[in-house]
């Protein structure tokens, strides 16, 4: 398999230009009058450069930003998504009309320096877990509007993508048992409702995974589990189904949740605490 073959795949076509519509609509409104001062066919060459050792994430949503205001912006990358980049790596050079580059400028930064953070996060979680059989995932806790861009952004970072909202996968929490009266009576009903969907299960105690396996949970969310606790649940498993870990995972103990043998680590932070990575776009005096 080449390099390439091994990127993850973007989300479609169409809901790029959707997330980019959006964007540039927001910012240009009626027209940039800043960009007036610019000869409207003036030609630029320009570089975006990573200030920061970082993973980078968002290329799809850069280039359909220049090429919503210019369709013949030539535009060539020097790193690809899901590449680590070192501090002051140029990621790509852009050639187009001028006024075109400069009101594009802050959304493409914006979509390069939001994913890029996300993929970059993610590739921190996910080195620190290498050697185990744990996998990281993100959650639903996405900015709204952008949950495509940010889940493509974790894969960018090694990471592996939870369900994508409430129509893909079951996943029955707290609030669903209490209503239901109990994990094997909420995991009938869901079976009822909604036979052959995916359904994960979380539980707050050994007990209720007990309950959770002889229902026939496809996954057991284990929440807010000591260290202890988890390999108890590992050993009461005993394989029968994977086992996902969630609540109070930060960077200082991820490794050592992994290493309770737990087959799955869900990070609302990968997508919720959104630190971006520090990018600039500059023309080329010419």
């Amino acid at each position: 398999m080449s390099a390439a073959d091994a990127r993850p795949a973007p989300p479609p076509l169409a809901s790029i230009r959707e997330d980019v519509a959006r964007a540039l609509a927001e910012d240009i409104g009626t027209g940039d009058v800043t960009a007036a001062l610019i000869d409207a066919e003036a030609r630029a060459h320009a570089r975006i450069i990573c200030r920061e050792d970082a993973v980078l994430a968002g290329s799809p949503w850069a280039e359909e930003c220049f090429r919503q205001l210019d369709p013949a912006v030539q535009i060539r990358w020097h790193h690809h998504d899901g590449d680590r980049v070192a501090a002051d790596a140029v990621l790509c050079e852009i050639e187009g009309n001028a006024r075109a580059l400069v009101a594009g400028e802050r959304n493409v930064l914006n979509f390069l320096q939001t994913l890029s953070g996300t993929a970059t996060v993610t590739r921190i979680y996910v080195d620190a877990v290498a050697g185990t059989r744990a996998k990281i995932l993100d959650t639903r806790k996405t900015l709204p509007g952008l949950r495509l861009a940010q889940k493509y952004a974790v894969r960018c970072g090694g990471g592996h993508n939870h369900r994508m909202g409430l129509y893909d996968a079951i996943l029955i929490k707290e609030n669903h048992v209490t209503a239901a009266g109990g994990v094997a009576n909420a995991i009938r009903a869901a079976r009822a409702a909604s036979p052959g969907v995916f359904l994960d299960c979380e539980v707050e105690s050994l007990d209720e995974l007990r309950d959770a396996i002889g229902a026939g949970a496809d996954r057991v969310l284990l929440d807010e589990f000591s260290d202890a606790m988890l390999r108890e649940a590992v050993a009461l498993a005993a394989g029968r189904v994977p086992l996902e870990v969630s609540g109070s995972v930060n960077l200082e103990r991820v490794r050592a949740i992994a290493q309770t043998g737990v087959d799955c680590i869900s990070i609302g932070a990968l997508t919720k605490h959104v630190r971006a990575i520090d990018l600039s776009m500059r023309f080329d005096e010419r």
